[in-house]
């Protein structure tokens, strides 16, 4: 079904398979708790998770990346793994002696580094590292994600590198203006599948970080 898209069509179609409209079923997402939110940036501590991730090594292109990264995981998650697992696209987690279906999470992740981009989603919280199917790609992994503290922005709009780091330059200046170490590079973040009108889409860049913003010493003593 990737065959002869241009690598526009193919990344639509990648987020289209992955991302379903959650008003057809719940898709299952990290779980987080907001500990600090100002006018732009949201502090989550977030709980463990399992992640599906591979690396696409060499590529400078945001898009071509994602492509090449979608079209193993998609592949994983439809029955290239140990167990011939599928996803269920439409409906909730089934099971049976002879197969087992996977549900849908949300977000997929991109991280940038020097030598090229990760690509993971979070496999649902009834896997554990012990139980979930394993890739028959050697070029994926599994990997527990330990928890840890975020600092988030969210936007809207379409998933387009221009974005991407506009909204990652705001984030990186909103913490060095509340000196706030950072810890890692700055992950992205796609909810919705392409078919969202661009303003309802719910996109974000976040960073691990070591605390959140300090309240002026007169509002945290509540004078």
């Amino acid at each position: 079904m990737f065959v002869l898209l241009n690598s526009k069509r193919l990344f639509a179609v990648s987020l289209v398979l992955l991302l379903m409209s959650t008003k057809s079923f719940a898709i299952e997402s990290p779980k987080y708790t907001v500990i600090y939110k100002d006018d732009v940036v949201e502090y989550r501590q977030y709980e463990p998770y399992i992640v599906a991730e591979t690396f696409v090594e060499n590529s400078s292109s945001y898009r071509k990346a994602s492509n090449e990264g979608f079209m193993r995981l998609f592949r994983y998650i439809t029955g290239n793994n140990s167990s011939q697992s599928n996803i269920e696209m439409t409906a909730p987690v089934q099971q049976s002696a002879s197969s087992e279906e996977i549900a849908m999470t949300a977000p997929v992740q991109r991280v940038e580094t020097p030598q090229g981009w990760s690509v993971a989603f979070m496999l649902p919280s009834e896997y554990s590292l012990e139980t979930a199917p394993l890739p028959s790609d050697g070029r994926i992994a599994l990997r527990s994600v330990e928890g840890q503290l975020m600092a988030v922005v969210r936007y809207s709009g379409r998933w387009t590198e221009r974005n991407y780091e506009k909204h990652k330059e705001q984030l990186l200046n909103s913490l060095e203006a509340v000196a706030i170490e950072s810890v890692g590079v700055v992950e992205s973040a796609a909810y919705d599948a392409p078919y969202v009108l661009p303003f309802l889409r719910r996109n974000e860049v976040m960073i691990e970080v070591k605390a959140v913003p300090q309240l002026p010493s007169s509002l945290a003593a509540g004078s």
